[in-house]
C-alpha cells in the first residue's frame, strides 16, 4: 500500500508564484509547514508583517506579493528551493520509512479515520479542545510515519466560538465566518474532474454534501461541508457550528459525518481496510456500511458481522456527558427515511429498531440511542486512552462491550508542540530527529542522553522561552484590558507582569467543573502568601473555555477572573482569553509548573501535560489519565494518591490541602535553590526527568505503535484474503 493516499483537487488559481518557486504554493497547502520551522521562516520572510498577523502562508500569498525584490536576492531564492526540496522529498519517500516497509503489505486499502473536529493548526478552527488536537497529532504522526491514512470529518464554516471574556469576567461568545479560499483547502474532484459532491438522503429532500481536502503531509482529511447554494437554506448551517447546541441540528451533524464520509470515499474509488471511528460521533457510518450490504444482497445479520470486522472504536471520556445519546424517537424520525427498511437482502434497508436495539446504553433505556455503545457492539476492537480510562471503561461497559476495552494511552506530536530555543538543543547536542521520533534501537533512542546538554544552555534555552510566554501574554492583556475601558497608567504596568525570573504556574484546559480549575482558591489567604512572597514570588497563568452550554464553567471563568482583578492577586494572577492552539504552545513551552486537578478518575487522558513535559515543563498533576501511569517519583509530583473520598466536598479540600503543601515545601523551594552560577541545578534535574520519561512513551509515535500493531492489523488481518463484497470496504 502506498504511504499517501491520492486525493484529486482543484489547483487554487487564485494563488500565483513566480514559476521557478512553484513548489511554494504546493507548500502552502500543505499543513507540513506546521511542523517544520524552517518551511514556516521562508513565508514570514515573504511578509514578516502578514505571517505575525495571520500566523499562515494562504493570506500572504493571496493578498498578492511583490515578489522582484525576492527574486533579486540569491539566499532567499536558495532558502525556498532547500524548503521546497525537503518537502518534495518528504512527500515523495514515505515508502521508505521502515515501519511503512515493515507494516503496509498488511493493508490492502487506506485507514479511513472518522472524526468530528481536527485540531491541525488555529487557523483551521474546526476543533474544540483535546478530542480534536489528538485527532491533528494522530494525522501528523501518521504522516510521519507513513501509514497508509485517510481523515474525515467536517467543514464547520463558523468553527468553534471566539472567547472573549467582559469586564465582569462573563465569558462572551462569537462565532467566525470563515472562507475556504483564504483557508489551506482545496475543492475534492471526482472522477470524470468535477468538483465532487455527495448526496444524504434526509426526510423530505436529499441534502448535497460538497467535498473539502486539507493536507497534512502525505495525509488528506476529507471535510464535508452541507453549505452550498443547491441545498435548502435551512440545510446549509448543519455543518456550521461545531458541537452544536440544539440535539436535532446534532443529530444531522451525526449523520453527515458517518454516512456523508462513506459515500465520499466511495465516490472516490477509495476502499478502506480499516475503518477507526474516534468517539461515537460518526457511528452512522457503521449503519451507512450495513445498509449497503443488504442492497448488495448481504443478510443482516452477516451485513453486520462484515461491518465490524475491520471496525475499530476510541473512547475518550469516562464523564457521561461525553458519550452522546439521542431521543430514540428523534432518530426513528430522522434516520429512518435513510436507513430503514425490512433488512431483508437487496431491499437497501436496515430496520431502524435493530439500530435502536443495538445502541441502547447500559441503563437499559430504550428510549435513547448511545452512539458509544452502538460503536462498541459494531466494531472488532476498542480502546480507552489510557490505563487508568481502560479499567474505568470496562467496568462501565461491562456487558455492553463483545470484546475487553484495550488501554493505548494517548500521546502528542512532539515536532509540533516544541519550543524553538529547546528544539534548538535537542538537535545540537543530541542529534534528534524530530520528524522520526522511533525507538526502535537503542541508538534512536536520544531523550536517553539528555544529561549531554549543558546546564546553563538548559536554562536559558527555558528562559528564552518563558520570555517569549511573557511578550505574548501582555499583549494579549493589553488588548483585553484596553477593550474593558482600562486607564493607559493599567495598560503601561503590563509591560513588568509575568516576569521570566518568577516560577510560573500554567492551567490552561476546558473549564469543565470537573476540572476543579479554582480548586487552587480554595484557601485565599494562604494563596495570596504564597504568591506575594517577597523572596520567592509565584505567578499563575489560566487560559480555557467553557461550551456556551455549560453555564458552571462559566462561572469558574468568572471567578477567576474576578480573583485576578482582586488587591490580594492584582499582577499575580491573570487569565488569557481565547485559548487555542497557539495560545496552548506558548503556555505549554513557556511556564516552569503545569497545573492539573481533576476529580480522579474522571479525566480520560489529557494530553496537555504531556505537552508540556517535552519542553521541560514539571508536571503538579492528580493521579489520573495519563499522569497515573507517567508520574515516576522525580519527574514531577502527584497530588493526593490513588484513594478516592466517597464524599466529594472532602476529596476536593484534601486535595487543596496537598497542593498548597507540595508548593510551599518542594516546587517553590526547589525552584529558588540556586547554585553559585544562579542555576537551579535540582529542578534542572527534575526537568531532564519530565523530558526523559515522556518524549517517546507519551508520543503519537509510541501511541501509532500500538494502534497499529493491537487494533489496524488485526482488523485489517480478517479482511485480508476474504472474498467479501466491495461494499463492505
Amino acid at each position: 500500500m502506498e504511504p499517501s493516499i491520492r486525493i484529486p483537487s482543484a489547483p487554487p488559481s487564485h494563488v500565483r508564484v513566480p514559476p521557478e518557486l512553484e513548489g511554494l504554493r504546493r507548500l502552502a497547502y500543505n499543513l507540513y509547514w506546521t511542523w517544520h520551522p524552517r518551511a514556516r521562516a521562508i513565508f514570514a520572510r515573504i511578509d514578516g508583517v502578514a505571517w505575525a498577523r495571520h500566523h499562515s502562508p494562504i493570506p500572504i500569498l493571496t493578498a498578492g506579493v511583490d515578489w522582484a525584490p525576492l527574486l533579486d536576492n540569491p539566499d532567499f531564492v536558495a532558502e525556498a528551493k532547500r524548503v521546497i526540496a525537503d518537502f518534495d522529498h518528504y512527500m515523495a519517500n514515505g515508502a521508505d520509512h521502515w515501519f511503512h516497509r515493515k507494516h503496509a503489505r498488511h493493508f490492502d486499502g487506506p485507514i479511513a479515520y472518522f472524526c468530528a473536529e481536527y485540531g491541525l493548526h488555529e487557523r483551521l478552527g474546526i476543533y474544540s479542545g483535546g478530542l480534536g488536537v489528538l485527532a491533528g497529532d494522530h494525522m501528523k504522526s501518521a504522516s510521519d510515519m507513513a501509514l497508509p491514512f485517510i481523515g474525515v470529518g467536517l467543514f464547520y464554516r463558523k468553527g468553534f466560538f471566539r472567547q472573549t471574556i467582559d469586564a465582569d469576567g462573563h465569558q462572551e461568545h462569537r462565532y467566525p465566518d470563515y472562507d475556504p479560499h483564504r483557508l489551506p483547502l482545496t475543492r475534492v474532484l471526482g472522477r470524470e474532474g468535477e468538483p465532487l459532491s455527495v448526496s444524504v438522503e434526509l426526510p423530505g429532500r436529499d441534502v448535497r454534501v460538497d467535498v473539502w481536502a486539507v493536507h497534512v503531509g502525505r495525509v488528506p482529511v476529507l471535510l464535508l461541508d452541507t453549505d452550498t447554494p443547491t441545498n435548502d437554506p435551512a440545510d446549509r448551517p448543519i455543518t456550521h457550528i461545531l458541537y452544536v447546541r440544539g440535539r436535532e441540528m446534532r443529530l444531522h451533524q451525526e449523520l453527515i459525518l458517518g454516512v456523508g464520509g462513506v459515500r465520499a470515499l466511495r465516490a472516490l474509488g477509495l476502499r478502506p481496510a480499516v475503518w477507526h471511528l474516534n468517539e461515537g460521533h460518526s457511528a452512522f457510518l457503521l449503519a451507512e456500511r450495513a445498509r449497503e450490504l443488504v442492497a448488495a444482497g448481504a443478510e443482516l445479520d452477516d451485513a453486520l458481522t462484515q461491518v465490524s470486522r475491520n471496525s475499530v472504536f476510541t473512547i475518550h471520556t469516562p464523564v457521561s456527558a461525553g458519550n452522546e445519546r439521542f431521543d430514540a424517537g428523534l432518530v426513528r424520525a430522522i434516520a429512518g427515511p435513510l436507513l430503514d427498511g425490512d433488512g431483508r437482502p437487496g431491499t437497501g434497508g436496515v430496520p431502524v429498531e435493530r439500530l435502536l436495539e443495538i445502541g441502547r446504553g447500559t441503563d437499559g433505556d430504550a428510549g435513547q440511542f448511545d452512539m458509544t455503545a452502538f460503536s462498541l457492539r459494531l466494531t472488532n476492537g476498542a480502546n480507552a486512552v489510557s490505563r487508568l480510562h481502560a479499567e474505568t471503561a470496562n467496568t462501565t461497559w461491562s456487558g455492553t462491550a463483545p470484546h475487553e476495552i484495550l488501554a493505548i494511552t494517548n500521546g502528542v506530536h512532539t515536532p509540533t508542540w516544541l519550543g524553538g530555543p529547546i528544539r534548538e538543543l535537542y538537535e545540537k547536542y543530541l542529534d534528534a530527529d524530530l520528524d522520526d521520533l522511533d525507538a526502535s534501537t537503542a541508538a534512536t533512542r536520544w531523550w536517553d542522553r539528555l544529561d549531554r546538554i549543558p546546564a546553563a544552555e538548559l536554562w536559558g534555552a527555558h528562559l528564552r522561552q518563558k520570555s517569549e510566554l511573557a511578550l505574548f501574554a501582555r499583549g494579549r492583556l493589553r488588548s483585553q484590558f484596553a477593550r474593558h475601558g482600562e486607564p493607559p497608567r493599567e495598560l503601561r504596568e503590563l509591560e513588568r507582569v509575568l516576569d521570566p525570573d518568577v516560577l510560573t504556574i500554567g492551567f490552561a484546559r476546558r473549564f469543565a467543573t470537573y476540572k476543579r480549575a479554582g480548586m487552587i482558591f480554595t484557601d485565599p489567604e494562604r494563596l495570596a502568601r504564597l504568591v506575594n512572597d517577597p523572596d520567592r514570588p509565584v505567578q499563575i497563568v489560566f487560559a480555557g473555555k467553557a461550551h456556551p452550554a455549560d453555564r458552571p464553567g462559566q462561572a469558574v471563568i468568572q471567578e477567576i477572573f474576578t480573583r485576578s482583578r482582586s488587591r490580594e492577586l492584582h499582577d499575580r494572577l491573570f487569565i488569557l482569553e481565547d485559548y487555542d492552539m497557539r495560545v496552548a504552545r506558548f503556555l505549554v513551552q513557556g511556564v516552569d509548573v503545569w497545573l492539573n486537578n481533576p476529580r480522579r478518575p474522571l479525566e480520560a487522558s489529557g494530553t496537555s501535560g504531556m505537552k508540556a513535559a517535552r519542553n521541560g515543563i514539571v508536571n503538579v498533576s492528580v493521579l489520573d489519565g495519563w499522569w497515573d501511569e507517567g508520574w515516576t517519583g522525580d519527574n514531577g509530583w502527584a497530588i493526593g494518591d490513588r484513594e478516592t473520598i466517597p464524599d466529594e466536598a472532602a476529596q476536593d479540600w484534601a486535595d487543596a490541602m496537598d497542593l498548597y503543601r507540595i508548593l510551599e515545601d518542594e516546587v517553590v523551594p526547589q525552584y529558588y535553590e540556586r547554585d553559585r552560577r544562579g542555576l537551579p541545578q535540582a529542578w534542572l534535574e527534575r526537568m531532564r526527568r519530565s523530558m526523559a520519561t515522556t518524549l517517546w512513551t507519551f508520543s503519537t509515535s509510541r501511541m501509532l505503535h500500538e494502534y497499529t500493531e493491537r487494533l489496524y492489523l488485526p482488523a485489517a488481518g480478517i479482511a485480508v484474503g476474504e472474498n467479501l463484497e466491495a461494499a463492505n470496504r
